[in-house]
């Protein structure tokens, strides 16, 4: 299969949540590169078109969207850089 990605991805297997109208999921983030990543969910039935992916590490929050759902695995496209959290008013 021919790659179509501008960017590497990197694997990482790390914890994350799936952030959207009040409610959080679990997930696994098993790839990542600067405009998107590949997570695994329990249900990808309950996970909207468009939500945030919050990386348990660090807090970094990621706009994104779905592009693709194989089985418990999505891949997600970035819609801008992830937000800093870490500066809070």
């Amino acid at each position: 299969m021919e790659e179509k990605r501008k960017h590497p991805r990197t694997e990482i297997n790390e914890p994350a949540y799936v952030s959207s109208g009040g409610s959080v999921m679990s997930c696994m983030v098993r790839n990542i590169s600067p405009e998107g990543a590949a997570i695994d969910v329990e249900n990808p039935a309950f996970v909207p078109p468009h939500f945030r992916l919050v990386m348990a590490s660090d807090s970094s929050i990621h706009e994104c969207s779905i592009v693709w759902i194989q089985q418990k695995r999505i891949g997600v496209t970035f819609a801008a850089a992830p937000k800093d959290t870490s500066r809070r008013n």
